[in-house]
């Protein structure tokens, strides 16, 4: 990356997040999207569960923390359970309300945008298959704390008092 700020869009975003940045985290590792499919990951010579590749990740102890709005399909959860360590190694939070699409990589970098940790969003699938999207990806400390931070704020529940939406959220039933 050239600069501090650049704006990526389509199968860039499968390059340069999915295959570039995630393999290199070293200690943690924070994912929010509102949708999950099941993502398949140029790996070798193969394609590859990106659970796979998480499941690797905690494996050499990365620490991760997963947000999303939805129960992912059921393709998505067949793939989650031929790994079993991201039962427990991998912290996951379900929040109705997140809409917001986050990668952050040890602190130092974060992709921001529209896509969902699918094939079609984040670019895996073929040109006349996948969505159009587009973000930003960022190693500025103060861009990737404030992406942190809006992060951070949701996964300790600082928005949870005061949500018109508890009815439909499964985590703030369980803390009552």
């Amino acid at each position: 990356m050239k600069c501090d700020l650049e704006f990526i869009s389509d199968a860039d975003i499968y390059r340069q997040v999915i295959l570039q940045e995630i393999p290199s985290v070293k200690k943690f590792l924070w994912i929010g999207t509102s949708d999950l499919k099941d993502l398949y990951i140029d790996q070798g010579k193969k394609k590859v569960p990106f659970l796979k590749l998480l499941s690797q990740l905690i494996d050499d102890n990365v620490s991760i923390r997963l947000i999303h709005a939805k129960e992912p399909g059921p393709n998505f959860r067949k793939d989650f359970d031929r790994y079993p360590n991201l039962v427990e190694g991998m912290e996951k939070l379900l929040c109705p309300r997140i809409h917001f699409k986050s990668v952050i990589v040890d602190g130092k970098f974060a992709y921001s945008g529209s896509a969902n940790l699918t094939g079609a969003g984040m670019g895996a699938k073929s040109d006349g298959k996948r969505n159009f999207e587009s973000g930003i990806i960022t190693r500025d400390p103060g861009l990737v704390g404030k992406i942190m931070q809006q992060f951070d704020e949701l996964w300790m529940g600082q928005h949870c008092p005061g949500c018109k939406r508890k009815k439909y959220c499964f985590e703030y039933r369980e803390m009552e």
